[in-house]
């Protein structure tokens, strides 16, 4: 199977998308950033549907007033170009914190340089502070503008406006603008969240790994752990083994259940005692 940017296509399976798989907690942080990322996302492209379902009206009474009326000019472009740029900010943030879950969930032990770590930091950064200004841009504008029509005069233009039958001229009498704002708001924090988790998930890899406390311990001592135990050991201090310094064994004996013992205990300490003996004097030879 092909390997992009490092990764293993084969490990692309549907059965990782299979709740004992997904919702486990074999990793650091994985169930509660994947229901944070996908908040993130999901409140950020309802709020950007529900802004474009709106702005597209808007668009449609524009165009059906000035080709009744050459020369009427509805002003709303306010509010278009507001739900234009939360249409980006929602597309946005859909494309980094979907990548995100999915990363996690296809390839949770992935091994990324540290540029690719923070190409990821500064564009959860970048989602938080463009969702934060979007927010308050359509905040402000729904709540406090309103379209203008100009060209003609209001007669017309009101017969106009109930002719298409449509979008308020007050954006705040907009249900749907009105719910692009209530969703983005919630969307925010949940941005502000996932690029925070992203972070703490990071820095707990640095230290130890993707998997989580409980996964780590259940397969053992872990390795720091092992280390310091294995540091902490003084082998100087730990019996030498002898059998090949000693110039003679002490001879086996036979015994009752047909297998082979050494004589005594004291022959054979008094052996390695004077193998090591023989060993420190400079003058003998081998």
């Amino acid at each position: 199977m092909a390997v992009i940017w490092g990764l293993e296509l084969r490990e692309i399976q549907w059965s990782k998308f299979k709740s004992s798989y997904m919702w486990n907690n074999e990793y650091h942080l994985r169930r509660t950033k994947f229901i944070v990322y996908q908040l993130a996302m999901i409140l950020c492209v309802v709020s950007e549907s529900l802004g474009t379902a709106a702005l597209s009206d808007y668009v449609d009474q524009q165009d059906f007033v000035e080709h009744h009326s050459p020369s009427a000019h509805v002003h709303n472009d306010d509010f278009i170009g507001a739900a234009s740029y939360n249409i980006f900010v929602g597309i946005f943030v859909a494309t980094i914190f979907g990548a995100g879950f999915f990363f996690d969930l296809f390839w949770p032990e992935r091994a990324e340089s540290a540029s690719v770590k923070l190409a990821w930091h500064i564009c959860t950064i970048i989602a938080a502070v463009m969702t934060l200004s979007s927010a308050l841009t359509l905040t402000i504008i729904v709540a406090t503008h309103q379209a203008l029509v100009s060209g003609t005069d209001a007669d017309t233009a009101r017969e106009l406006l109930i002719e298409y039958g449509g979008s308020p001229l007050r954006y705040r009498d907009n249900g749907r603008a009105i719910a692009s704002v209530v969703f983005l708001w919630p969307g925010f924090i949940a941005t502000v969240a996932s690029a925070i988790l992203l972070r703490m998930s990071y820095s707990h890899n640095d230290k130890f790994g993707p998997r989580s406390t409980h996964a780590r311990t259940a397969q053992g001592p872990l390795d720091k752990d092992f280390e310091d135990e294995k540091d902490s050991v003084d082998f100087g201090a730990l019996p030498r083994n002898n059998e090949q310094q000693l110039p003679f064994a002490p001879a086996p004996t036979h015994n009752t259940t047909g297998g082979y013992q050494v004589a005594s205990a004291e022959a054979y300490n008094g052996a390695i005692v004077a193998a090591n003996a023989d060993y420190s004097n400079p003058e003998l030879e081998v």
